[in-house]
Order: structure tokens, then C-alpha cells, then sequence
């Protein structure tokens, strides 16, 4: 991800996408800071059903509540 021109290189192939934005975005969030990436483009939508599946949407919420301080 380093680049003699930019700051940072946002490059990768689609195999490995989630792991190459979760790097990227690490960037972009201080050390002390819990953060997580959540990559649902791919397995939030069902074209058979033709509806949302609400995938990972539980463990959003839990890592919320976790960490909510309360």
C-alpha cells in the first residue's frame, strides 16, 4: 500500500478486496481506537428472493453493544 507518489496505494484484485479496504481504512483510525470491517456488498442481497438477507447485521449490533459502555 505504499506509494512513491501517494500517500497510500488503494489497489488490489477482487479476491482479496475485503482484506485490502479493512488495510486501507486501518490507515485512517487512531491505534486506540476498537474498529472492525464489516464487508457485506456481496452477501447482503439475495436476487432469488430479491430482498435483503440482513447478513452480518447481528454481529454489528453486538459489537456495538459490547463496546457501547453500557
Amino acid at each position: 500500500m505504499k506509494s512513491g507518489v501517494a500517500d497510500m496505494v488503494n489497489t488490489g484484485a477482487r479476491p482479496g478486496g475485503s482484506i485490502t479496504v479493512a488495510l486501507f481504512l486501518k490507515q485512517f483510525v487512531d491505534e486506540k481506537v476498537q474498529w472492525l470491517h464489516i464487508d457485506m456488498a456481496g452477501p447482503v442481497w439475495n436476487d432469488k428472493k430479491k430482498a435483503a438477507t440482513g447478513f452480518a447485521i447481528p454481529t454489528l449490533v453486538e459489537w456495538v453493544v459490547s463496546n457501547s459502555g453500557s
